[in-house]
């Protein structure tokens, strides 16, 4: 038994690493930077499609395609999916426009950020919150296939005029970067659930895959900063011209989203807005930008990580203030 799932300490520690993405990121940032300054890394080029896939394959594996047939929280869910698709990226796309109009690479990874929404953090961050789980686990079904179905298109229309988009190209990278491994993470889950029983895999096994695709995150931003290593160091103000954008990004994210929750939904739909656009889908946004458009767009990802998991993590601190504390379990009974 001690090899089992649930007590092997490798296990533990890679299911506990999501929750020390806020120091993780910046620190491959920096072996990234080290690597690329000292060693020509151009041969790991090759890595960056299969690197992709297993890096998104563990996150897709607890993914649940038939949680978007709920039509409960239909509100919380459509608000989202508007910001998510219609105010998100044209913020995204005019940040781009204002900062990066002759820098193709950065416009179009400034463009990427506000186009792939929600990912397990949405949920996970949702909870931590004491926000409404079931509408971010929808918010992350729905937007992840929508966005999927989209981002070719949007992509034309959004940075066609900067950059050229091969909208084949887009589109069989994200059937490379998002539908086989969403097929995989069906299959793996569907034979692990057969060969554990689902209360097992619910507790003891699913917690692992988070874990595993943070590792995958934590080689792509290293690639990214890798192969741009020479580049940052030969212009520093280059991260901050990157990191200003983002942070006005993500501050009026959380803020139409806060004004909207606040006047129009209950308190824990509300959280579940909050962090169903805030938390965009980094992961599957940077393996996009590494495999279509090149190491810029992808820094400009890298970048957003340390913006967006450090952001999260501050508001989630201030959630009782914005909206009210969390009705007790006894109080919410009696309601």
């Amino acid at each position: 038994m001690t090899n089992s799932p649930e007590t092997h300490p490798i296990v533990r520690v890679v299911g506990g690493l999501p929750k020390r993405l806020v120091a993780w990121i910046p620190l491959a940032m920096l072996a990234g930077l080290l690597a690329g300054i000292l060693a020509d890394v151009s041969v790991l080029k090759v890595l960056v499609l299969p690197l992709t896939m297993l890096m998104v394959y563990p996150m897709l594996v607890n993914f649940r395609i038939r949680e978007a047939f709920d039509m409960s929280d239909s509100r919380a869910v459509g608000l989202a999916m508007g910001l998510d698709f219609v105010v998100l990226p044209a913020i995204a796309w005019l940040l781009a426009a204002l900062f990066f109009r002759q820098e193709p690479g950065l416009f179009v990874g400034m463009v990427l950020a506000g186009l792939f929404p929600t990912s397990g953090m949405t949920i996970s961050w949702t909870g931590f919150a004491k926000g409404n789980v079931a509408a971010a686990v929808k918010m992350t079904v729905i937007g992840l296939i929508a966005a999927s179905l989209l981002a070719p298109g949007y992509l034309l229309l959004m940075a066609g005029a900067v950059v050229p988009v091969d909208v084949a190209e887009v589109a069989r990278t994200v059937f490379f970067v998002v539908g086989i491994p969403l097929a995989a993470g069906v299959l793996t889950r569907s034979a692990l659930v057969r060969r554990y029983g689902a209360e097992r895999y619910r507790a003891r096994i699913a917690p692992v895959f988070p874990g595993l695709s943070t590792i995958g995150v934590l080689a792509i931003v290293f690639l990214a900063i890798a192969l741009k290593a020479r580049m940052i160091v030969s212009s520093p103000a280059l991260v901050l011209r990157i990191m200003v954008p983002l942070a006005v990004f993500y501050a009026l994210n959380y803020l139409i989203a806060t004004v909207i929750g606040r006047r129009f939904l209950t308190r824990g739909d509300a959280i579940a807005v909050v962090y169903g656009t805030a938390m965009r889908n980094l992961s599957i946004a940077l393996g996009i930008a590494m495999a279509s458009f090149g190491a810029e767009a992808a820094l400009v990802l890298s970048a957003a990580y340390v913006v967006q998991v450090q952001s999260a993590a501050w508001y989630v601190k201030k959630t009782d203030r914005v909206f009210g504390p969390a009705p007790s379990p006894d109080h919410a009974k009696a309601g």
